[in-house]
């Protein structure tokens, strides 16, 4: 029988990495939050799975070292659970647990996507849907028996469109063709040039393309996007109106595999995109899930996503609902909105 290590502070070592941040979190076996750390994107399809991980180790000893722990002996928690974008196939899910699993970090390591710790924060158990759209887009399905619905979620080669780089990247797209010709007016185009302090959208893009603008700052045109929406802008709006086309259908699809359109089920929204509640994106997703699947609960989290990675560590442990409401009560401020 394998001795298993003690570890130095029992409990979770909760992680979420985006395309855009990274939260950790040191959980007490009771849900009491005892350190945290924030840091850069996680992007394993770049650099890889190894390297990916093993950057999240400056944000492991901030989150120790927050906890009272700045050095440990042996492995720090009794669980590693991790919620990662970027791990959209089952395959890299476990080459990335693989690759956790060489850090004195935790006794035992978990690795879902993301969208699965989005579907437990809006949760209080393994039964429902959930869709992100925050720098790209994803949809998950779960049941209590383990079943699942999800995506490959590898951006146009598997069908997806949207998000908040999908949506910049579309903006531009329109306020370029506006400014030389080849597409109709909007008023994307001046709006961004304002944006950026550029006098036109072309000269945003060649600013990108030639380095001058970091092109992580496009994510910035998701606002600019809105704000000319709620003005009137008919491009503007029909681009709004296709992002929420595409989250209905990603929900639909996935309660539909799960046969679960005949009940209630959650419908769980997360990601920057939809947990910024904009009316125009959320009036009309909700009343396009209405019609298609009227028993659907949709509700928006805005807690950070961290709280889910945390909850299913917490499972995985078998903590009880003392520690779960714990562990919620430290983002109370930040629950489920229903919608």
């Amino acid at each position: 029988m394998t001795h298993q290590p003690e570890p130095t502070l029992p409990g979770v070592l909760a992680i979420d990495a985006g395309n855009s941040k990274t939260d950790v979190a040191l959980i007490g076996a009771d849900g009491t939050v005892h350190g945290t750390a924030r840091g850069g994107g996680f992007a394993p399809h770049r650099i890889g799975g190894a390297a990916a991980v093993a950057g999240l180790a400056p944000l492991v000893e901030q989150a120790a070292a927050a906890a009272g722990l700045p050095s440990w002996n042996g492995v720090l928690t009794s669980h590693v659970s991790a919620c990662l974008a970027n791990a959209d196939l089952p395959v890299e899910e476990e080459a990335l647990r693989r690759a956790l699993e060489s850090h004195p970090w935790g006794v035992s390591n978990t690795v879902v996507n993301d969208t699965f710790g989005l579907l437990r924060a809006g949760t209080d158990g393994p039964r429902g849907v959930a869709v992100v759209c925050g720098a790209g887009i994803n949809c998950a399905g779960l049941l209590p028996d383990g079943r699942t619905a999800r995506f490959p979620a590898l951006g146009e080669l598997t069908g997806d469109w949207g998000g908040g780089g999908g949506l910049a990247v579309a903006s531009m797209w329109h306020a370029v063709r506006a400014e030389d010709g080849r597409g109709g007016p909007t008023a994307l185009a001046a709006a961004i040039a304002e944006h950026f302090g550029l006098p036109s959208a072309g000269a945003v893009a060649e600013a990108v393309h030639l380095g001058h603008l970091a092109e992580e700052r496009l994510h910035e045109i998701v606002r600019v996007l809105f704000a000319v929406a709620v003005e009137g802008d008919a491009t503007a709006r029909e681009l709004i109106d296709r992002q929420a086309d595409e989250i209905v259908r990603l929900a639909v699809v996935a309660l539909d595999r799960l046969d679960l359109l005949g009940s209630p089920t959650p419908v769980v929204l997360g990601g920057g995109v939809l947990a910024s509640r904009q009316p125009l994106l959320l009036d009309n997703l909700t009343a396009r899930l209405a019609a298609a699947a009227p028993l659907a609960e949709p509700r928006v989290v805005v807690a950070p996503p961290v709280l889910g990675a945390a909850l299913l560590g917490l499972d995985h442990l078998g903590a009880g609902a003392a520690a779960q409401a714990a562990v919620r009560a430290a983002y109370e401020t930040q629950r489920p909105v229903s919608v």
